[in-house]
């Protein structure tokens, strides 16, 4: 019997829609319409080619519906993130970098990106469609028109899915703790760039005293020079002192910018945008107990990835296991193929394949890397623990010594070289010492509240880094 060409068309045009999933529920093949989106433009029809604009779903944003249509209200500039502030705190700062630098949103994708592979690996593959025909059949006076439908579907053994999915949520859990990692680093940078800008603006108003000073000297030089009792080397010596000064002024400019610059870029603002001044620094709070603060550090951000990351190398392993378990594929299909002059077609069909995990090989092998990779990740998770101890112990060391330095400086140093000064400046009003002495005197003061100031900064970043290796913030400085 031949066999029209339309209806090989109509049958091979059947199973191609099938595949595609765009038949309708009925098996009719009529005229289809893909889809609108917003402001799609023309959309074929199938089976007429003919074409029809749809209106968009959302109407844009130069839509009017007639003339009492409300004019579009532009946005408010959003206000600047430190309005309103007249002297910046580690709070402060820490607040906004969190919010506006692009290195947590870049972290925060990542992690997103991890978590998306969940549903990826645990769902099916897709069914696979197989259309067969024999044209010949079409022109055939001895047997009917021959054609094959079938549909099937792979299955993985019980219990693979879910430990792709162990894997996945494993590999998504260590993103995210990364994201909580990174923004410890920003914390501690965010202090440390701080605690330069305090330096540079404290050094300034050292530089600016010590200059107010030298004019005095320079007067009282002046006023003896001109009695009598002073000689103009004293004069020329003080102006030499204020050209030095001077000069500290320049490199004190460049630390001040570039310090601004650090904390604008890490809050995401332009480099050069003005800072309200940092607030003095309070005394600090005692330190807690070094045990306490490794054990604090052993729940650290990074050291919760690796667990994680443990458990998806032991997932990995145990589904390295199952690979030795048969997946199946059950198919479905409806069989047309004649059987020769006389034969009966074959019609519906089911059935099954399944692969032969033979190639015990290549499962060996896979089964032994995925165990070197449980040991390697177990180790440097050990490996992690001994350095973050170190770190621990080191850091707080540091910020003991950054402490007592400091209060070193407060209760000895300062008033020590104070107290110099003023003996050394009455010595020379009433003619006991030269005036070398005395600008000697000042200028060893100004070098130690100089480093005093360091010392203060020091103290700030060590602690600031002390915060990072724990975890978690230590107690708030006391004011």
């Amino acid at each position: 019997m031949q066999v029209p060409l339309s209806r090989i068309a109509s049958i091979a045009a059947t199973a191609s829609l099938a595949a595609c999933g765009c038949t309708s529920p009925s098996g009719s093949s009529g005229p289809l319409l893909s889809a609108p989106t917003p402001g799609s433009g023309p959309v074929r029809v199938a089976a007429t080619g003919s074409e029809h604009r749809l209106p968009p779903a959302v109407a844009p944003a130069s839509h009017h519906e007639g003339p009492s249509a409300a004019p579009p209200v532009s946005p408010a500039p959003p206000r600047p993130p430190l309005e309103g502030r007249t002297a910046l705190t580690a709070d402060d700062v820490v607040r906004v970098v969190l919010e506006r630098n692009p290195t947590l949103d870049q972290m925060r994708a990542t992690a997103a990106a991890a978590a998306a592979r969940y549903p990826q690996v645990t769902a099916l593959d897709d069914p696979t469609l197989a259309f067969t025909t024999a044209p010949g059949s079409a022109w055939s006076t001895n047997a009917s028109y021959a054609a094959r439908v079938e549909v099937a579907q792979k299955l993985l053994y019980p219990g693979k899915r879910g430990l792709k999915g162990n894997a996945a949520q494993a590999d998504a859990q260590a993103a995210a703790e990364d994201v909580e990692d990174t923004r410890l680093q920003l914390v501690e940078a965010a202090r440390s760039a701080l605690a330069d800008y305090y330096l540079a603006i404290k050094a300034t108003t050292v530089a600016e005293e010590n200059l107010q000073l030298l004019g005095e000297f320079k007067k009282n030089a002046e006023t003896r020079y001109k009695t009598g009792q002073g000689q103009q080397q004293d004069v020329l010596q003080a102006d030499v002192e204020i050209a030095r000064q001077e000069e500290r002024f320049v490199s004190q400019r460049r630390a001040r910018l570039v310090a601004v610059a650090r904390l604008n870029t890490l809050m995401h603002l332009p480099p050069d945008a003005p800072l309200p001044p940092p607030v003095d620094a309070g005394t600090v709070a005692p330190l807690p107990d070094a045990v306490k603060l490794r054990e604090a550090a052993l729940g650290r951000p990074d050291v919760r990835a690796e667990v994680a990351r443990v458990a998806a190398e032991e997932a990995a392993l145990a589904l390295a296991l199952k690979e030795y378990k048969p997946d199946v594929e059950v198919m479905a299909a409806y069989d047309g193929f004649w059987q020769g002059s006389g034969g009966p077609p074959l019609q519906w069909q089911v059935g099954l394949r399944t692969n032969l995990p033979v190639r015990y090989a290549r499962r060996g092998g896979a089964v032994d890397e995925a165990r070197a990779k449980v040991a390697q990740r177990r180790a440097e998770l050990a490996r992690l623990t001994d350095r973050i101890n170190y770190e621990v112990q080191e850091a707080f060391e540091r910020v003991r010594e950054a402490d007592d330095v400091v209060k070193l400086y407060e209760s000895k140093i300062l008033p020590a070289a104070a107290a110099n000064v003023k003996e050394a400046q009455a010595g020379y009003i009433n003619n006991k010492i030269p005036f070398l002495n005395m600008i000697e005197a000042q200028r060893n003061a100004v070098g130690l509240k100089d480093r005093y100031y360091e010392a203060l900064a020091e103290a700030a970043r060590r602690r600031a880094a002390l915060e990072r290796v724990v975890g978690v913030p230590l107690a708030a400085p006391g004011r």
